[in-house]
């Protein structure tokens, strides 16, 4: 499953991005951003690294500019940017990161990194996915036995729903753990009730997805079944034929409990001790 929920009402290719883009998000966290000027690599560096002291020369004689030392000194600048513009060869990764890193930006507060949330809201999460999982890989909802329609709607919005309430839920009790730490303080018993309620809120959510889950669990058993049953059924005139050609042999029912008397027989012997074999081999052949 994805580390990133997004919310469904973000459009797919943004959205595409977004849930590619954890590592990203991880370094962003760490205070990463792209550097402000963009590396060129190939002809690109080679086509500037001409023009650049050309375009300085020139505009040097418009302006009748003519000292070495000035000339010198501002053709360095341009020269000195070079390495900077051309370091590096990974343009195409570069610039991946660079729109991730805008789309994240632009979409902040619509997606959610698993890695936020606690341990609690984490093991919600993740009953909440699973009983999704459950129902939009049925056979009964692509077969259309369920409202398939409504469910490609009604899941991502609660899985989205329920992923944002629990980062919610996760930061606010880390605050409120940090905050207890010191000592209790007027409000805490509030607040703490209010977290609580949250948690209960979340939690019938996710236990009315399970029910739901199993439901569409239970209605494929039955399906599979009846699958099964009718496939039975459509073959039903080779077991009556199967049964036919089986009687038809009056020879072959004996000539079984024979094989199967002398099988039992042999048994017998070797169950019996060693020193008894012999004579009981005897006594099978008298009949005594």
């Amino acid at each position: 499953m994805d580390d990133v929920i997004v919310d469904p009402e973000v459009p797919p290719q943004d959205a595409r991005v977004l849930r590619q883009s954890r590592d990203v998000l991880l370094r962003m966290r760490q205070g990463w951003t792209p550097g402000l000027l963009p590396r060129f690599s190939g002809p690109h560096y080679w086509m500037l690294a001409a023009f650049a002291p050309a375009a300085c020369f020139g505009l040097l004689l418009s302006l009748g500019m003519m000292s070495a030392g000035i000339v010198m000194l501002l053709l360095a600048v341009p020269l000195a940017l070079l390495p900077l513009l051309g370091r590096g060869g990974g343009g195409g990764a570069e610039a991946s990161e660079r729109a991730a890193f805008a789309q994240l930006r632009w979409y902040e507060g619509r997606y959610v990194l698993a890695d936020d949330l606690d341990v609690p809201a984490a093991a919600l999460l993740v009953r909440a996915r699973r009983s999704i999982a459950t129902v939009t890989g049925s056979r009964v909802n692509a077969d259309g036995l369920l409202d398939d329609v409504r469910n490609a709607v009604m899941l991502p919005e609660q899985e989205w729903e329920i992923a944002r309430l629990l980062a919610k839920l996760s930061a606010l009790r880390v605050t409120y753990a940090e905050a207890a730490a010191h000592g209790a303080a007027p409000g805490f018993e509030a607040v703490a009730r209010a977290l609580r309620d949250s948690e209960a809120a979340v939690l019938a959510r996710v236990e009315a997805l399970e029910r739901y889950a199993a439901g569409v669990a239970d209605a494929e058993r039955a399906y599979v079944t009846r699958a099964r049953i009718e496939e039975l059924r459509s073959r039903a005139h080779q077991y009556e034929a199967l049964a036919a050609e089986a009687g038809a042999d009056a020879f072959a029912v004996p000539e079984l409990e024979r094989l199967a008397a002398e099988a039992a027989r042999l048994a017998r012997a070797l169950r019996r001790p060693p020193g008894n074999a012999e004579k009981a081999g005897e006594h099978e052949e008298t009949g005594e």
